[in-house]
């Protein structure tokens, strides 16, 4: 922990798999208990910091017939067994590696267990709230500055003669963009102090992820299109934005499992 805090020690989280996303229990990587160490087998895919990763938290299967017991085993640079693949081409978030990883046979010593063999499912669920709150933090703040730079924008680019902050339409798109910030960020703010006092639900932090991040797909949208054919041109940052911004909705659990969740809240 004390180099993952000071960065001398890169840590990744390996949960996601080629034909389990969402929904964690059907994952397929499995860790046979060998008596003195475990048995990794399987691969990961999507993995956030995968090729630059010193440490990966990875997610396994340790009971075939519980599909909700997993265990959550660090596997550590140079490890037989254990390989990365290629860095993945993504749309957009250019600078960070997304990459795919295998174990094959890999004996992980049982020191590198984290918590209860047949806990890691339950462990995962208790922070997903958490991290849906941080990536409803990030919506509204790139969602903000999406605004800010189409309104410069805006102020800059003239048609017909004058500003294209003028014209009425443009006024409308603005107006309803910030008032729609300005809720989420209102709603953002209260979950966080929910958070602090350990009172955010999963349904609650669902809302939060749900909203947010749609709300973030629709600023960008806009923003390219008041930037006309500009918009479209990598040079500028709200093209950058737009591409960035497609993920939000996907990754930590997509909009519609969000929606279940809600939906379960409701007892629906």
């Amino acid at each position: 922990m004390p180099g993952i805090i000071s960065g001398d020690l890169i840590l990744a989280v390996a949960m996601t798999e080629p034909s389990a996303g969402s929904d964690l229990a059907g994952m397929r990587t499995s860790a046979v208990d060998q008596g003195d160490h475990y048995l990794l087998n399987g691969s990961k895919v999507f993995i956030s910091n995968g090729l630059l990763a010193d440490v990966v938290i990875v997610a396994a299967k340790t009971d075939p017939a519980n599909k909700h017991a997993m265990g959550l085993f660090l596997v550590e640079r140079g490890m037989e067994g254990f390989e990365r693949g290629k860095n993945l081409e993504k749309l957009g978030m250019k600078s960070q590696d997304t990459a795919e990883l295998f174990f094959n046979n890999v004996k992980v010593p049982k020191a590198n267990l984290l918590g209860d063999a047949k806990g890691g499912f339950f462990y995962l669920m208790n922070m997903l709230a958490q991290e849906r709150l941080t990536n409803a933090c990030g919506a509204v703040a790139a969602a903000e500055a999406a605004l800010q730079v189409t309104i410069d924008y805006v102020r800059e680019r003239k048609a017909f003669d004058r500003p294209i902050s003028h014209f009425q339409n443009t006024r409308f798109k603005l107006a309803e963009m910030r008032t729609q910030i300005d809720v989420a960020q209102v709603f953002v703010d209260r979950c966080v102090q929910d958070h602090n006092q350990k009172k955010l639900t999963p349904e609650v932090a669902a809302e939060a992820k749900l909203f947010t991040t749609e709300l973030l797909c629709k600023v960008v949208d806009e923003g390219v299109q008041l930037h006309g054919g500009w918009g479209y041109m990598w040079e500028y940052p709200i093209c950058k934005m737009y591409a960035n911004a497609r993920i939000q909705r996907i990754f930590a659990g997509t909009s519609e499992i969000m929606k279940e969740i809600i939906s379960r809240g409701m007892k629906l």
